[in-house]
C-alpha cells in the first residue's frame, strides 16, 4: 500500500482539476520504471484506465493506481509534497530503497 500526505493529497487534487480530471472518480497511476541515475525512476500520472495487472488503492479520498510489478517496489512507500523556495515537489519516501539520487526521482535496491 501507498500512503500520502495531506499536502501531497490537497496539491494533487488541485493538479487533478487542472488537467481535467475528477478525484472522485479518476486516480493516480503510481509506478516503477527502469532509468534514472540510481537505476529505476519513479512514474507518476493521472489515469482513468483501469488495466488488469493494476492494484486500486483509495487513500485520503485519493485513487492511487499500481501495477502489480511496482507494487513489489513500492510497498510501504509514502508520497509527499513539499513546497516554497526549497521544495522539491512531490517526493517518494521509500522504505524499500537502498539508494537515492539527489533529486528524489530514482532510486534502487
Amino acid at each position: 500500500m501507498i500512503s500520502i500526505t495531506k499536502p501531497a493529497r490537497e496539491r494533487v487534487i488541485k493538479l487533478m482539476k487542472d488537467d481535467g480530471f475528477d478525484h472522485n472518480s479518476d486516480f493516480v497511476r503510481v509506478g516503477v520504471k527502469s532509468g534514472g541515475c540510481s537505476g529505476l525512476s519513479y512514474d507518476l500520472k493521472f489515469d482513468n484506465n483501469l488495466e488488469e495487472n493494476d492494484k486500486l488503492f483509495e487513500v485520503n479520498d485519493i485513487n492511487i493506481v499500481v501495477d502489480k510489478k511496482s507494487l513489489l517496489y513500492l510497498a510501504g512507500t509514502t508520497l509527499e509534497f513539499s513546497g516554497g523556495l526549497n521544495g522539491k515537489g512531490f517526493v517518494f519516501v521509500n522504505p524499500n530503497a537502498n539508494r537515492t539520487c539527489g533529486c528524489g526521482e530514482s532510486f534502487s535496491l
